[in-house]
């Protein structure tokens, strides 16, 4: 019998989408924008030590290998020819910190996560040594000195693990955030792998210049860190270098082709939903919820708690455009939190039943600062709250509460935006995991008391990293023009609540974020030091023990 004829669909392009909770590999036809295939694989996270956040390099590269093989796997039984495949982008969890070996290829430690806290004294003590009236890291990297980002991870890499050190003064050692460490290790590692960044992810380090667009030599000094480490940085669209198929990987027609564009994940939504524009904005709902608004080539700085950071530069000899964006640390973190810590849900799908059962949270608030409050407070001593329980209250009221507790958050941001615009929102784009879930997106709408609109393709960071590749000098299979875009057919949530109750609902979550603060006063999550939990008032004991209590009688099933 004769071989069947091979599907002819045009240029493909792949896209690499790194999460915090897992990682992706994604083809897309190039012309419609259509996505053809994909495979998506959890990773783990290990928290070693109160406040700490850390994940496998190692099983992070191979989960990209299985992505990929699979992916590739499920094209050739839809009878799509792989070697279409023309170009391969990538996107990442942000600030997320690696240094390896360059001559083993080995991870030299734990990539320290983004969330990660164990550097609250080191930001404390290097804050003494900003000057009041010139505060030089935030005017040059448009960000403020927190644990978020990946200066102060790697400045306690070099203080604390003997390998990195040892590394660093033999001329080993690389750093980089997790896109570099892809790259490099899918370009060849030891064998001639590419070690760069993009000026998305490089600008989310503290130590990058994001007006020169350079590794700065005053950051560098001021955080300690030898910038002979650092990766090259390059713009998000353009060829890096081809993919060398490493043993793990069987799918050889990958071998050559070229990876050419490069996005921190936000960025690459921003990119992904079309936000060309100046004033155009997007919302992400993933493991964190991140609010971008393009500000064009102007770099805007906020008065209201939100960070100034690179959206994109498409191209070396292309523009680079800048975006304001309020960073949220919780969001689909709390679902997995439910699930995997109280076992009140067994899947993070079932969230929505539990909500849907009850239709409201009955007076109950949940403020799920696990690692502090980010934008618009910036408050590392905050820690998660669940207050106004009732022996009425059940497992289905803290779901809502949970879902509540992502709305309202990204209401806290939209604010400060609009009054860092001027302009404020008339709707809101959003993508990312959790807009599947409809009582999610009824309930951002009634929030914000303004329409939320979905595309429905939710899958525009990877989206954003194929467009970004195709796009690519020396590719040039995906066309950027206005008038080339493809059309996306959106879902739209209008609000269905009164503006007075959507106020009411939010000046009382307001209330519950205060009391959240100010719970570690004198921890130092560097040393792991157990007393913690003398500094925590008596209230944190009895709010934990009514969830602990309460999430014991559903597992039971006790009424």
């Amino acid at each position: 019998m004769a071989a069947s004829k091979k599907a002819v669909l045009g240029p493909l392009v792949g896209a690499v989408d790194q999460g915090t909770s897992s990682t992706r590999f994604l083809v897309f036809n190039s012309k419609t924008a259509e996505l053809l295939s994909h495979h998506q694989v959890e990773i783990k996270q290990e928290f070693p030590r109160e406040g700490w956040v850390e994940q496998d390099p190692k099983e992070i590269l191979h989960s990209v290998y299985e992505c990929i093989e699979k992916t590739c796997e499920k094209l050739g039984q839809l009878n799509i020819d792989i070697s279409n495949i023309k170009a391969i982008g990538v996107s990442n969890q942000r600030e997320t910190t690696v240094v390896w070996d360059r001559l083993t290829g080995e991870p030299l430690y734990n990539a320290v996560v983004w969330l990660d806290l164990r550097t609250q004294s080191t930001v404390e003590s290097l804050s003494k040594r900003i000057p009041g009236n010139n505060n030089f890291v935030k005017s040059k990297t448009g960000l403020p000195l927190s644990t978020y980002f990946s200066a102060v991870k790697l400045r306690w890499l070099l203080d604390n693990v003997r390998k990195v050190q040892k590394a660093v003064e033999e001329k080993r050692a690389l750093f980089g955030t997790i896109d570099s460490w892809l790259i490099w290790s899918l370009t060849g590692g030891v064998n001639g792998g590419v070690h760069c960044t993009d000026v998305t992810n490089a600008s989310r380090t503290m130590l990058f210049n994001i007006h020169s667009l350079e590794w700065d030599k005053q950051l560098c000094e001021f955080f300690g860190i030898p910038m002979e480490i650092l990766p090259n940085v390059r713009s998000s669209s353009e060829i890096y270098g081809l993919m060398k198929i490493s043993h793990s990987l069987k799918a050889g027609a990958l071998e050559g082709v070229p990876i050419s564009g490069c996005l921190g994940d936000q960025s690459a939504a921003l990119v992904g939903q079309m936000c060309f524009q100046n004033g155009q904005a997007k919302n992400t709902y993933g493991t964190g919820c991140f609010l971008l608004c393009n500000t064009g080539h102007k770099c805007v700085f906020s008065d209201h708690g939100l960070l100034t950071t690179v959206a994109y530069k498409l191209g070396r000899d292309k523009p680079v455009y800048y975006a304001l964006e309020g960073s949220v640390a919780i969001a689909g973190a709390v679902i997995r939190w439910l699930r995997d810590n109280l076992g009140i849900i067994k899947t993070s799908e079932e969230i929505e039943k539990l909500a849907k059962e009850v239709g409201t949270s009955y007076g109950c608030y949940f403020v799920p600062a696990f690692s502090g409050l980010y934008a618009p407070y910036w408050e590392p001593s905050a820690r998660g709250i669940i207050c106004g329980l009732t022996q009425f209250t059940n497992k289905c009221h803290i779901a809502f509460a949970a879902l509540e507790a992502v709305c309202f958050q990204t209401r806290e941001i939209l604010d400060a935006m609009n009054r860092d615009c001027g302009i404020p929102l008339s709707h809101l784009q959003v993508d990312g995991g959790m807009t599947s879930n409809k009582i999610l997106m009824q309930l951002q709408a009634d929030i914000l008391y303004i329409p939320v609109v979905k595309p429905s393709m939710p899958e525009t960071t990877a989206l954003g990293a194929a467009m970004a590749a195709g796009a690519a000098e020396g590719v040039g299979v995906w066309s950027l023009e206005p008038e080339d875009l493809s059309a996306v057919t959106m879902e739209r949530f209008e609000p269905q609540i009164n503006a007075e109750e959507s106020e009411i609902r939010y000046s009382t979550w307001k209330k519950a974020v205060m009391k959240s603060m100010g719970w570690v006063t004198t921890q130092s999550p560097e040393s792991g030091d157990p007393s913690i939990f003398c500094s925590l008032p008596l209230g944190f004991f009895i709010v934990s023990s009514m969830v602990m209590l309460i999430g014991a009688r559903y597992i039971s099933g006790i009424p």
